[in-house]
């Protein structure tokens, strides 16, 4: 390493701590019990990506997921529609989702006009924080029950674990019907 190196290296250390110490600072009035500073076994950048994502997560809005669009994602009621229209509207409304980074999980159990009503129903009515921060999603698990989890989606050591710990018969496991291949 040469001379140059050194003394870039050592500015960009610099700029790190510097950094953090304003993500700190920037942090504290959020902070109490709920919020892990811990930070001990990583990097200053990466300790500041991590601080930089409580902080986005700490000042951003809670907002309807319907609201996250401009305009704001309206879909016709699932009782209003037909097959063929409502097929085409999930297929969109499944992209326009993930292009604002939700990502849906667990939904091979449900048919389309199921799929519908839970997006239409819970998905895009529900409050959650918007954060912007590269690479992150909200994953919505298009599960109600734990039933349902165990049957479709649960591999055997998860059966197996939850049969121990909670000492009760599983359901049989079943391959779901309305398999998809979801962007995400």
């Amino acid at each position: 390493m040469d001379m140059s190196e050194t003394s870039r290296t050592a500015i960009d250390e610099v700029d790190l701590m510097l950094a953090n110490a304003r993500l700190r600072d920037e942090l504290e009035p959020y902070r109490d019990e709920s919020i892990d500073t811990s930070t001990s076994r990583m990097t200053l950048r990466t300790e500041n990506e991590y601080l930089a994502s409580m902080l986005a997560w700490e000042r951003a809005p809670a907002l309807p997921i319907a609201s996250w669009f401009t305009p704001v994602l309206e879909l016709p009621s699932p009782e209003a529609i037909d097959d063929e229209t409502l097929d085409r509207l999930l297929v969109e409304t499944i992209d326009r989702l993930y292009a604002e980074k939700v990502v849906l999980r667990c939904t091979d159990h449900l048919s389309n006009r199921d799929l519908y009503k839970i997006i239409y129903r819970d998905i895009l009515p529900c409050c959650e924080k918007k954060v912007e921060i590269a690479g992150k999603f909200l994953e919505w698990r298009c599960i109600e029950d734990t039933e349902t989890w165990l049957r479709y989606y649960a591999d055997a050591v998860d059966r197996r674990r939850f049969q121990e710990e909670y000492e009760v018969d599983l359901p049989d496991s079943e391959e779901p019907k309305f398999r998809r291949d979801l962007p995400g």
